[in-house]
């Protein structure tokens, strides 16, 4: 037996099938299929999900470039074991950039990338590619156009313009978009009626030829804009108003008030077209010489008047006042100068513009209607037969250039009377005419 044994060792095919045994042996006490299995797919189970939103950096010169068109955000699609994904999605503590530190001017296609996230994660960036633009970058100063909206004002007020604190911003960008700006703007924002001045932020916008708003840095963003309020008024005469006859034997002489003028406020356009306010005397109540305190009358629309009274005085001549022994005067000049004054107003009457020189034109600006009022005194009987078209108001331009002017209104009318236009002077523009 011993034999045997020694000669099946010292045989060759033996010795190679007991090796492959033995081999077979110890694989097997090594490799488990099913303990593989339970430690790689169980604890890895697989997983994916999209994060969305993710910010991205850009890293470049700064100090002397202008990138555009690398996105805000991008969206990233993770696939892995979930023990690797969850905590990726929860923490985000990896980071989405562009790199180029090496970029040129220019236009390029360039990769958008991700790291310090985990190698068994595969991720997916949504857009992976960005198309970019590499531009010089310029700063400039502006200046800033504040504006405000009228039609937050309360009725009966003005604004003056608008005005920016500070007056001009910095603005840094692409040299070619700089150069495309045409409008830089800082837009008071409040809520109306307003009835007093008012200063509050704003935000600067820049803006091109078609109001676009531009990709620019502003320095400041924000801004002061102050508006100056205050109510709309005007100065007009005061005209007095003759009510009722006379009482027999009662003859009034004159009315003269204690102030010829009165500030109105109210709506811009009933402005423009009120000429004059007025007191009402009713002369059938009076028998002397009086002296009346008289509520000024103001057209409707206006909303306020200064003074709100006058103190009208009345000069009266009665029969038993007059000497009928004194002869010295003849009958005729006893009648005329018992005859009493009248006031009488004609109003909306058109402004002329004369002597202009024939290469210039030129625009009424105040009263804007081209119209105004006179107040005519005289004799009663010769106001009473008075017509609008007996006068003849008028601005002589003689000797004036382009710009903006006040010219003193006149007025052509009957003699014997006196006429008193409800302004003094009017504003007019004078302009070159253009060639033909």
């Amino acid at each position: 037996m011993d034999k045997l044994i020694d000669k099946l060792v010292d045989t060759r095919w033996f010795m190679k099938i007991v090796a492959l045994i033995l081999a077979l042996f110890l694989f097997d006490s090594v490799y488990d299929a099913d303990k593989e299995l339970k430690d790689i797919n169980v604890p890895g189970q697989q997983d994916s999900d999209i994060i969305e939103d993710v910010p991205v950096k850009s890293y470049y010169d700064t100090e002397n470039l202008v990138v555009t068109g690398i996105p805000d955000t991008v969206d990233l699609s993770i696939e892995g074991p979930k023990s690797h994904l969850e905590p990726a999605k929860k923490q985000q503590n990896f980071e989405v950039y562009v790199d180029l530190t090496n970029a040129e001017t220019g236009s390029q296609r360039v990769e958008i990338k991700i790291r310090d996230i985990s190698d068994k994660l595969d991720v997916t960036i949504n857009p992976q590619y960005a198309d970019v633009t590499v531009h010089e970058k310029v700063t400039q100063e502006f200046k800033v156009d504040a504006e405000f909206n009228n039609g937050l004002l309360g009725e009966g007020y003005t604004a003056e313009a608008a005005s920016a604190e500070p007056k001009t911003v910095k603005i840094t960008g692409a040299k070619e978009v700089i150069e495309r700006i045409s409008f830089v703007k800082a837009t008071l924002d409040v809520k109306g009626p307003i009835t007093e001045t008012i200063t509050n932020e704003a935000t600067v916008r820049v803006l091109d030829r078609e109001m676009n708003k531009l990709d620019v840095i502003v320095e400041p963003e924000v801004i002061q804009v102050t508006v100056p309020v205050k109510q709309l008024s005007k100065t007009v005469p005061v005209t007095i108003v003759r009510k009722g006859e006379p009482q027999d034997g009662v003859t009034i002489n004159s009315i003269e008030l204690d102030v010829d003028e009165a500030s109105i406020t109210g709506r811009e356009e009933i402005l423009n077209e009120t000429e004059s306010v007025r007191v009402e005397v009713d002369v059938s109540k009076i028998e002397k010489d009086t002296v009346l305190t008289l509520p000024v009358i103001i057209p409707d629309g206006i909303s306020a008047v200064d003074p709100k009274t006058v103190k009208a005085t009345v000069d009266v001549s009665t029969e038993e006042n007059v000497n009928e022994e004194d002869n010295t005067e003849e009958p005729a000049e006893e009648t005329e100068a018992q005859e009493q004054e009248e006031t009488k107003t004609f109003s909306s009457l058109p402004i002329n513009l004369v002597d202009l020189a024939e290469e210039y034109e030129a625009v009424l600006k105040n009263p804007a209607s081209g119209r105004t009022s006179i107040t005519v005194t005289g004799k009663s009987s010769t106001v009473q037969d008075l017509k609008a078209e007996d006068f003849n108001i008028y601005l002589s331009l003689a000797d004036l250039g382009e710009g903006d002017h006040e010219v003193p209104i006149s007025v052509d009318g009957p003699s014997g009377v006196d006429i008193k236009p409800a302004t003094g002077k009017a504003t007019i523009t004078i302009t070159q005419k253009e060639e033909a």
